[in-house]
């Protein structure tokens, strides 16, 4: 009898759901408009006035087109138009006179609307349900809000097949964040990550079964949460609250950090005592534990590399092991960074072991990343030996086992079933760090300093004894180091890198037969090496006939030698013996991003967004994250290279300047290739980082259009400057001519036009007008607002 009990009960919640649907509204009527103001923005509410359609400032000047719970204090936001883009005061919403629904910022530009032009759209109407829509004659609805959830669905509403939630960035930037919820097309309902973080594939981390059979999500206004087959048979429930509508708000919202959770709140309460409680039920489907199901086989975790995540009352929580700080406290999924300079393992790594200390966090680890593993040794055994390792970073103990692992560490968590002990290497104070990448280097010389001092002023009897064994000393020494340089594995300072010989890479190379690319100054060759595996790698041989090569050879292992990001391709290896100058690189599979670009296969638009972005971030890295500032100068389609899973990574460390911490500029001759290069380099003006910008902002044009930056004349046309024709078509609304058999951009014009504003504020003529590359990333993700450029200049054109 149970099986009959439960569908009966079933189909009573249904018919209570749809029964209750029908409701009054009042009408908006053709013509009529809201405008965003500071404070007591007009909206237009709902016949009861729960919710209310309207502009809502979510931050300085920035506002969201959002539906919202009107009678709680806080206006808890449930839907928003704009999300990604907020506008600012002066921006007006209309329904015109033609039916369609457009939102305009304050200068008149559209940023969203809701293509319902021509569908005989005759009013709109703000429901009850927290549902707004536009209607015809016939009262059908043309559009409707709930067709376009954003991180929360209300009681009435349904997800269909390949229907998404989108988590908010953070707890205060409504941006599309790194979670999602949806209903697969195979019929399960999944949680999973959004590419994030660095940018790594989805991965789901909860779901519920419903193969090939699940067709919709529905969340009743009992708050029964369930899915349904295409013929409306209950196949799995999700949440079974039973509470009345009558007595309760309710809400199901995907968090910013990754949790689905059922809200309620008890209507006619003080605004002193109101609150939203969690009602969450049913134990076969609780919301995960974010903390130990999120683990990232490529990525950082649920916060971030360096992060840890903890499960509170309240829902997971991030922060960072001692000596470390997050790197956005704004931010925190971001994960965090060491305060102190890692220990390098160059020449005086074991006396620099004893700058470094062990911090010791109980139940907690990191899962993954591990390179060592020793069974049946003590934690003291444990601790030293991480100390006295350059490579380690952390070591997870625990009943006679010490996994060592080395930085960034991901997938941290903290949980009582973790029985592990983490001992984590810190600094004890932060060192002074020479451009060689020993550090106390100073405090070494200053004591030098003492010590001769203190002989000189001994007296002469002892002075004349040691003058001869200081002269030894320094000419054995001078020797010394002479012999090292003729030796076949030198050791480069700071650098954890393998040495390899030339017949090692001569014989991984095949007699360096497979040319991979070519430069001005390189040869590079697929080769496999014998100690990796069958693993592929691109080995660079420097032509050492250029004047300047050892210089380049140096620059490019010094700055990629100290560098990790996930967008910057790993430096594995070098070969620093007689004439030959080699570098060894990880193999990056889909070559480089000029080829996929202008090739037959263009990548998608997401694809391409996702490049643009991606390169933003390493760029951040190399200006601003690095130990080491680090201006590129050569930042094209042919130096960003693409792994198996099209993630871009920058390459080509050969032009690369380093600039110390305080230093924000420097002067050198003309770098980096034509069409890509900064007005500034032919004006003998000071070169900073933003030099990169301006490359950046060509290349990013060419990713949105997948054209050149430029084109030669065809026979009816003349060239193509594809930074003019950008901006042109750009002040003239015509973006569309710039695309080549595109439709999936073509239909996403919202979003292209915000890119090319982007490119055009990289390319302004006055590096000053030129945004630093911490704010390109924060506009490409859309948590910044990117407003109207000014005219590039001219002077693009004359220096091709």
């Amino acid at each position: 009898m149970a099986c009959p009990l439960i569908n009966l009960l079933f189909f009573l919640l249904t018919f209570l759901t749809f029964s209750t649907l029908a409701q009054t509204s009042k009408n908006i009527s053709l013509g009529s408009s809201l405008t965003a103001v500071k404070d007591d923005n007009p909206s237009w509410p709902s016949p009861s006035g729960e919710f209310a359609f309207g502009f809502r400032e979510v931050a300085k000047n920035g506002f969201l087109l959002a539906i919202w719970f009107d009678e709680i204090p806080n206006k808890t936001i449930v839907w928003s138009a704009n999300r990604d883009n907020l506008v600012p005061r002066g921006s007006k919403v209309e329904l015109t006179v033609d039916g369609e629904f457009i939102l305009n910022d304050a200068t008149g530009k559209r940023i969203w609307y809701t293509q319902s032009a021509g569908s005989g759209v005759a009013y709109a109407s703000m429901l009850d349900t927290g549902n707004f829509v536009l209607a015809n004659r016939s009262s059908s609805n043309v559009w409707e809000s709930f067709s376009y959830p954003t991180d929360t669905i209300l009681p009435s509403q349904t997800l269909n097949q390949n229907g998404i939630l989108y988590a908010r960035y953070t707890a205060k930037n409504y941006s599309t964040g790194r979670f999602l919820l949806s209903l697969q097309l195979d019929g399960n309902l999944v949680l999973a990550t959004t590419n994030f973080p660095q940018d790594t594939p989805n991965e789901a981390y909860w779901s519920v079964q419903n193969p090939n059979t699940g067709f919709r999500f529905i969340f009743n206004e009992s708050g029964f949460m369930y899915v349904t087959s295409k013929n409306g048979s209950l196949l799995s429930t999700i949440s079974s609250s039973m509470l009345s509508m009558k007595d309760f708000y309710q809400r199901a919202t995907l968090e910013y950090n990754g949790v689905f959770r059922h809200y309620v709140y008890l209507k006619n309460t003080s605004s002193s005592s109101g609150r939203w409680h969690m009602d969450w039920s049913t134990s076969s489907y609780e919301p995960p534990n974010i903390c130990m199901s999120i683990l990232e086989s490529r990525g950082g975790g649920a916060c971030g590399f360096n992060g840890l995540c903890k499960l509170e009352d309240q829902g997971p929580t991030c922060q960072c092991p001692n000596g470390y700080s997050f790197i956005d406290p704004n931010d925190e999924l971001r994960g965090c960074k060491p305060d102190f300079v890692p220990q390098s393992c160059g020449e005086g790594s074991r006396e620099e072991a004893d700058l470094f200390d062990i911090q010791e966090l109980q139940n907690a680890d990191y899962y993954g990343g591990d390179y060592a593993d020793f069974r049946e040794v003590s934690e003291d055994w444990c601790r030293q030996n991480c100390l006295d390792d350059c490579f380690c970073g952390v070591a997870l103990f625990r009943t006679g086992q010490c996994v060592k692992k080395r930085l960034p560490f991901p997938n941290g968590r903290i949980h009582p079933n973790l029985t592990g002990k983490l001992l984590i290497k810190v600094g004890k104070r932060n060192p002074t760090v020479n451009p060689g990448g020993g550090a106390n280097t100073e405090k070494k010389d200053h004591k030098t300093l003492i010590i001769f001092g203190s002989i000189i002023l001994s007296g002469s009897g002892i002075l004349n004894f040691l003058l001869p064994l200081i002269t030894y000393l320094v000419v054995s020494r001078s020797y010394s180091r002479k012999a090292k340089v003729s030796q076949n594995h030198p050791v480069i300072s700071g650098m954890n890198l393998k040495h390899f010989t030339y017949e090692e890479l001569k014989n991984a190379t095949n007699q360096f037969k497979e040319e991979l690319g070519r430069g001005a100054s390189a040869i590079v060759f697929k080769g496999v090496l014998a100690s990796g595996n069958g693993k592929s790698v691109a080995v660079k041989s420097l032509d050492t006939r250029v004047g300047e090569n050892d210089l380049e050879f140096k620059a490019e292992v010094s700055a990629i030698g100290r560098t990790n990001h996930r967008n910057l391709v790993q430096l594995l290896g070098f070969c620093y013996e007689g004439e030959h100058r080699i570098l060894v690189y990880e193999f990056m599979s889909n070559g480089s991003l000029a080829g996929v670009l202008f090739g037959e296969s263009m990548p998608n638009w997401y694809q391409r967004r996702q490049i643009a972005l991606e390169i933003a971030r390493g760029l951040l890295y190399l200006h601003e994250e690095s130990s080491s500032q680090i201006i590129h100068c050569d930042i094209k389609p042919q130096n960003i290279l693409l792994d198996d899973s099209l993630t871009a990574r920058i390459s080509d460390f050969g032009l690369a300047k380093l600039l110390r911490i305080d230093q924000t500029l420097t002067m050198t001759g003309i770098r980096g290739t034509k069409g890509y290069v900064a007005p500034e380099w032919f004006k003998r003006l000071p070169i900073t980082a933003k030099v990169d910008i301006y490359s950046y902002g060509i290349l990013l044009l060419e990713i949105i259009f997948c054209r050149k930056h430029f084109e030669a004349a065809a026979e009816d046309e003349g060239p193509m400057i594809l930074a003019d024709w950008a901006y042109d078509c750009y002040k003239q609304n015509k973006l569309h001519q710039l695309f080549k058999n595109n439709d999936e951009a073509m239909h996403d014009m919202k979003m292209v036009e915000k890119y090319v504003m982007i490119a055009i504020w990289c390319i302004q003529e006055d590096p000053l007008l030129r945004p630093n590359m911490k704010k390109v990333t924060l506009m490409l993700e859309g948590t910044v607002e990117v407003s109207a450029p000014p005219d590039p200049s001219s002077f693009i054109s004359s220096i091709l």
